[in-house]
């Protein structure tokens, strides 16, 4: 595994203008199904391991390989500080834990979904950096019966949503590392989940066409999104395509839900309306994620291309701010328990939008 600069005619490193950044690739020597990003702690005074050496946090970007590896690296410089070794085939997904945590969980072929821990003292015992160290390997999720597909933690680090070649998903604790519950009501094979910002929402998406809002605490289908073919003269081939779900995906302020189908269309969802807001053609999508603050999205396709979209983007009204940061550390079952109205329980749990 290597880094390798562009060279310029001349023989030397081309550097970018903007930081004098130089264009680098990651030689992982295997095909790469996954990536995550992450912050890397700081180092502490006397660490000599190179990828922090400033004392800062500094960006990781963990990939995962055909051959089961995952292989973490430091993004400004290159350098692969390790590798980690398990997974029996190859690792499809993965997912940092949103709160900084060095908790790692990857998804993979093996039928397996499994929880890293990546701290320091854990990877490098002795202060030895050896590439070769495994890292610890936490716990061993077993429950799917094909492929995984995806993995997401939610963002209050509670629950992990896993999803396979199956019609029904399955939500992980976090804490305890056991199977909450699984999640019917597909017809076809769930290749997609993602949370809400505020971890009150679940949403999952299949090759039925559908993408199913869950309330995770309590397992309650609150909404489905069909995926009605579109009259539309974009198509202009005649040809009848299927609408089978590829990737979905919460915006930002967790107001609005993107998704890629086989119908060669990129959908934008308000929570409130059952139907699309926005469309745009695309052709071989397989992936969608949002710009971290909002207002873009970008698409990944079969044929090699990111694309980039501009997405609706609205200032969040006061109601969802203080529904937003109010779910963020209250389950459903606290919202219900407390002493205020119906009609605010229901918006506060998403049973109106």
């Amino acid at each position: 595994c290597k880094t390798s600069e562009r060279k310029s005619r001349g023989g030397k490193a081309e550097t970018l203008s903007c930081g004098a950044a130089k264009e680098k690739t990651l030689e992982c020597g295997q095909i790469v199904w996954g990536l995550a990003f992450s912050a890397w702690p700081a180092t502490e005074d006397g660490d000599t391991d190179p990828a922090c050496a400033m004392g800062l946090p500094c960006l990781v970007l963990a990939t995962g390989l055909n051959d089961g590896q995952i292989k973490v690296w430091e993004v400004q410089t290159g350098h692969l500080l390790f590798s980690l070794l398990g997974h029996q085939d190859v690792v499809r997904d993965l997912s940092f834990a949103p709160n900084g945590s060095p908790i790692l969980v990857s998804a993979s072929r093996d039928k397996t979904l499994r929880v890293w821990d990546l701290s320091r003292d854990v990877l490098f015992p002795s202060g030895d950096t050896s590439l070769l160290s495994p890292g610890r390997q936490v716990q061993v999720l077993s429950g799917h019966v094909q492929w995984v597909y995806c993995c997401s933690i939610s963002p209050d680090c509670s629950m992990l949503c896993s999803a396979a070649g199956e019609k029904s998903a399955l939500l992980w604790s976090m804490r305890s590392y056991t199977l909450i519950r699984r999640l019917e009501g597909h017809q076809s094979s769930v290749v997609s989940c993602d949370f809400s910002p505020d971890s009150a929402l679940l949403v999952t998406a299949s090759y039925d066409a559908c993408v199913i809002m869950w309330d995770p605490y309590t397992g309650e289908q609150l909404r489905t999104l069909r995926h009605v073919p579109l009259h539309s003269t974009l198509d202009s081939s005649g040809e009848i395509h299927t609408s089978s779900l590829r990737s979905v995906c919460f915006s930002p302020e967790g107001l609005y839900l993107a998704t890629v189908a086989d119908d060669r269309l990129l959908r934008i969802w308000a929570l409130e309306y059952r139907s699309p807001v926005a469309f745009a053609p695309m052709t071989n999508g397989l992936c969608c994620m949002y710009f971290p603050h909002g207002g873009f999205i970008a698409t990944g396709t079969r044929d090699g291309h990111v694309q980039f979209w501009t997405a609706p983007r609205v200032l969040s009204s006061l109601k969802h701010l203080c529904r937003k940061a109010l779910r963020t550390f209250l389950t459903t079952y606290q919202v219900l328990a407390l002493p205020i109205p119906r009609k605010l329980k229901e918006f506060l749990t998403y049973r109106t939008f």
